[in-house]
């Protein structure tokens, strides 16, 4: 599903990224570990083609992202992956409803079938009575199970997510952690996650550790 080669990524003098080699498999959770300024969230960024390699190959679903067109990767990023952030970047004006269907709306998607997948989320994330709210008028929690449906509502293959619970007090961290794997069950997504959450580190099918811009072991 996704294959990373020879990634190399640099800030001026600061080597970020050196050498890293990842495979991810259908439904595979995997999560990323590390200190802080270990390149992390880097890796993340250009896994998930919000950033480009200075060196390296990232195939997703057999097709090289890098280099792509900007307009051609906008494009297939919106409708192969899906993204949980720690923070959940919902639009204040919007509803979470509309905040969920925003991706697909992207796409010019406005019909019945659009609607009901929406709903379908929001009642299997537990938020079906919040569809009318505004993101200010929700909790937390519920907040961020509105941005995991919105990175779901176009069925993508992979979700990346940056430390998606660690805005979240323990008891909605874990719901969250769980939820990552009832989706898995659910869908047969394959989520990439890094975090500094040791027990949702630990729940992933692999734990991959980097280290100073390299991947231990």
């Amino acid at each position: 599903m996704l294959h990373a080669k020879n990634i190399h990524k640099s800030y001026g003098d600061l080597e970020v990224l050196k050498g890293i080699d990842l495979q991810v498999n259908t439904s595979e959770i995997i999560s990323i570990v590390g200190a802080s300024g270990a390149g992390k969230s880097t890796l993340l960024q250009i896994l998930g083609t919000l950033d480009v390699p200075d060196q390296g190959v990232v195939e997703i679903n057999g097709k090289n992202v890098v280099g792509l067109k900007p307009k051609d990767l906008a494009s297939f990023r919106n409708t192969q992956i899906g993204f949980v952030f720690q923070f959940h970047n919902l639009l204040p004006e919007f509803t979470l409803l509309e905040n969920i269907c925003m991706p697909a709306y992207i796409q010019g998607r406005r019909n019945q079938e659009l609607d009901e997948y929406a709903a379908y989320l929001m009642n299997l994330l537990g938020i079906q009575g919040r569809k009318s709210h505004k993101p200010a008028q929700v909790s937390g929690g519920e907040l961020q199970r509105a941005a995991v449906a919105r990175a779901l509502i176009n069925k993508p293959s992979l979700i990346f997510a940056d430390e998606p619970s660690g805005n979240l007090d323990s008891k909605n961290a874990e719901e969250l952690h769980g939820l990552f794997f009832k989706l898995q069950k659910e869908f047969g997504q394959a989520f990439v996650i890094v975090t500094h959450n040791k027990s949702l580190a630990e729940m992933a099918d692999r734990k991959i550790t980097i280290q100073d811009g390299s991947i231990l072991g």
